[in-house]
């Protein structure tokens, strides 16, 4: 009997350290599988903040300043790389370096994101017209460059629908800039606030910003909230939209009807451009 319960208490001690075993396996195994999970996510963040910095950020259009080219809902891809970096260029803007470093000169014409001179955490988009030691100046809603009218052609007029539906005719044009980039601008107005203004020298380093959407547009030729846009400001041209909506992304059951797949990985150049 006693062979037995000795035995028995044989038994129990042999058992006891194996449950201990198992669930420390088991606690081993949640802690490695959360350790993962937020190695993983760390990963893929640092990734994205490479790839936004670096190569393309993806910008929403929330104005109608650039309408026809852009409109309200668009999604658009912006090249990091192509007018190189500056401290606008990475996440927070951190004053780590002066000016830019490596990439191309803008070129007149190009649709560009920058950082609004007078808030920096702002980005706006619009159309590089003028270049450093340019003259522009806006007369009769036509622009002038260097003293140089610069060439519109009247086209079929843009319809423009609001939220409710109403369309509004607005009268649409060809501007061809004097390095031959082609665009549509419109003109709604006449008379409009900035058809008329004082003539702008751009300042060295700096670039002459406007919007397609000529009077519905805040751009450089509101010096006090935007004026020249210094060099180091921009983020980089768009040239490509690659999703549109007329309605919120949220509202997934409007998609049927609000998405704008004719928009879906559209030029945003011209299409009479060569």
């Amino acid at each position: 009997m006693a062979k037995k319960e000795d035995d028995k208490m044989n038994d129990k001690v042999v058992m006891t350290p194996d449950v201990d075993i198992n669930t420390k396996e088991v606690k081993g195994k949640k802690k490695e599988t959360k350790g993962e999970t937020v190695r993983s996510l760390a990963i893929a963040i640092i990734l994205a903040v490479i790839f936004r910095s670096f190569a393309f950020e993806p910008f929403y259009i929330p104005s109608s300043s650039m309408k026809s080219t852009l409109l309200i809902g668009d999604y658009v891809f912006v090249s990091k790389y192509t007018y190189g970096y500056s401290r606008y260029s990475f996440p927070f803007g951190f004053d780590i370096f002066e000016g830019r470093i490596g990439g191309d000169k803008p070129q007149r014409g190009d649709v560009a994101v920058f950082k609004l001179p007078t808030n920096p955490s702002i980005n706006y988009i619009k159309r590089l017209v003028g270049m450093p030691g340019d003259k522009i100046q806006v007369i009769n809603g036509e622009l002038y460059i260097n003293q140089e009218k610069v060439s519109r052609k009247k086209i079929e007029n843009f319809l423009d629908k609001d939220e409710r539906g109403n369309v509004t005719s607005i009268p649409q044009y060809i501007e061809t800039l004097p390095n031959g980039v082609s665009y549509r601008v419109l003109d709604q107005r006449r008379n409009g606030d900035l058809d008329n203004t004082e003539v702008y020298e751009v300042p060295e380093g700096h670039y002459f910003m406007m919007g397609d959407n000529r009077d519905n547009s805040a751009d450089s030729r509101v010096l006090l909230s935007v004026g020249y846009v210094p060099e180091e400001n921009l983020v980089g041209p768009a040239n490509r939209i690659f999703f549109s909506s007329e309605d919120s992304l949220l509202k997934i059951w409007t998609w049927p009807s609000s998405l704008r797949f004719d928009r879906f990985f559209s030029s945003i150049k011209y299409e009479g451009e060569k």
